[in-house]
């Protein structure tokens, strides 16, 4: 069969199940398809062929005997900031180039229990910083509607390798929008759960109380999927709650459309740089909703313009005080011949790490040195209260808020944005990080360079089942999550 990569998770476990291929063949129509088309999107840094065809063949074993759950045997991909043990792990920088992990992150283990099939290792932004994936160390990914713009960031790799269809789905994490953003750039669906609803053990840190993994797939029903098997309460992260999990698939059509109170804040649709196709698209959007039952209702988020600054002091200041671990001695990039142990620390940290990583850690360390602490980390920790408080006040009268995910589709590698001007791209990302809110990307349609658009939808606390269900029925009503680049169309 040459048109594996077409099928959903639901059509691949059934035709597993029913024998009508294997997972050795699928597994291996994937890393044909990776051999010939990914030279051009540059989405994998590694890829695990001989394991992937040993974990294949053993997934054939249990189908065979009866013992495999709904996911043995369907491939997928990591992103490269998941702990894989004896797979180099660099979460796209210098410093971690060298780096084989002795253990597996807990999504990685979850994933390998599930019997699913790792295809390889995902390209990022050097740790997780940034929104294009060009800060990576290996090189930028392609954007598989337009090889020469950005997929997104900081998961880029995970959404180019799906929207090419070379995985069938991936794991993403998500800091500021980096689940959720790139799935937009490359019209795919994306979840970002409640903080603590996936484990980060293993996870390589960027900002410990704002990173959450998640799926990226082609559609919600994919991604409740791959829900079911990594989320959960984990004792190996004291930051992973212990909440019952809901049963995703089960509940892809629980939440009833009609009557669903949809919040549209006034303030994100007046945003200076929301791009008119991106306003149209997701308008439209809103309006299929409505036509399906749902009501809209304006709402006012008055701390949106706080959003930005809270983000850029909280997020560096975890950042500088996570990657000083990186400091060439224990694991890691070493600078050649140190002449002391001071030369050894800042040639390694200012060799290892790429500018976008230096400069957040300097912003965060200015944030937390003595004298500004108080002045900035604190303030922007009581901020922060402010952003979650006005969501919840938001939520005693509507269901979910609606916004764009991006005010922009994706631009051109090399475009040179300038910080500031890259951190604004985050406004509709970054304070469902700041509040520890789920939320949820859906394609909705193309600008008119044909390039994807993203609807965002946010939740209160613990309403995963509640996204994926209402993105399930709109995309039982539209067919946007259906289109394909012309580059995924290509035939290994």
């Amino acid at each position: 069969m040459t048109d594996l990569h077409r099928l959903s998770i639901r059509e691949m476990s059934e035709g597993l199940k029913t024998a009508q291929f294997s997972s050795r063949e699928l597994t291996q129509h994937y890393l044909n398809r990776i051999a010939k088309i990914d030279t051009q999107v540059k989405s994998y840094v590694t890829v695990t062929a001989e394991q992937a065809l040993a974990q294949a063949d053993a997934a054939d074993g249990l189908l065979k005997s009866g013992m495999a759950g709904i996911l043995t045997g369907i491939p997928l991909a990591h992103k490269d900031i998941f702990c894989t043990q004896g797979i180099k792990t660099t979460a796209g920088s210098k410093m971690l180039d060298n780096f084989i992990s002795p253990y597996d992150a807990t999504v990685v283990a979850k994933a390998k229990e599930a019997g699913l099939v790792t295809l390889g290792k995902v390209n990022m932004d050097e740790f997780a910083m940034g929104s294009t994936s060009e800060s990576s160390y290996i090189g930028a990914t392609g954007n598989p509607w337009a090889l020469d713009h950005v997929p997104g960031g900081s998961s880029g790799g995970s959404a180019a390798a799906v929207a090419a269809d070379l995985a069938p789905i991936a794991t993403g994490t998500d800091t500021g929008g980096s689940i959720r953003q790139p799935a937009s750039f490359c019209g795919l669906t994306g979840l970002k759960p409640t903080y603590g609803r996936v484990s980060r053990y293993g996870m390589i840190a960027y900002a410990s109380s704002l990173d959450q993994g998640g799926p990226i797939a082609r559609s919600a029903e994919d991604c409740a999927y791959l829900m079911d098997v990594i989320a959960g309460h984990d004792l190996k992260d004291s930051t992973s709650v212990n909440k019952e999990v809901d049963d995703y698939v089960a509940k892809l059509n629980s939440t009833a459309v009609k009557g669903l109170r949809i919040g549209i804040p006034k303030q994100y649709f007046n945003v200076v740089g929301l791009d008119a196709d991106v306003k149209a698209r997701v308008e439209e959007s809103l309006k299929k909703l409505e036509e399906m039952g749902a009501t809209l209702v304006e709402i006012d988020l008055n701390m949106t313009e706080a959003y930005v600054p809270t983000y850029y002091l909280i997020a560096p200041a975890e950042a500088s005080s996570n990657l000083s671990r990186y400091d060439g001695v224990r694991y890691g990039y070493r600078c050649e011949n140190p002449a002391d142990l001071l030369d050894l620390y800042k040639r390694s940290r200012s060799e290892g790490f790429g500018a976008e990583v230096q400069r957040r850690i300097l912003i965060g360390t200015y944030a937390l040195s003595a004298g500004y602490y108080d002045a900035y980390y604190v303030k922007a920790q009581k901020v922060r209260r402010l952003i979650q408080q006005d969501f919840l006040k938001a939520f005693e009268n509507i269901d979910v808020i609606a916004a764009p995910s991006a005010p922009t589709t994706a631009y051109k590698i090399g475009a040179k944005l300038d910080p500031v001007e890259m951190y604004l791209g985050d406004i509709y990302t970054i304070a469902v990080n700041l509040a520890g809110l789920p939320a949820i990307n859906a394609p909705v349609g193309f600008d008119a360079s044909h390039l994807p658009v993203g609807l965002q939808l946010i939740g209160n606390y613990w309403s995963e089942a509640q996204l994926l269900s209402i993105v399930h029925q709109y995309q039982q009503n539209t067919d946007w999550h259906t289109k394909r680049a012309a580059i995924a169309e290509e035939n290994a």
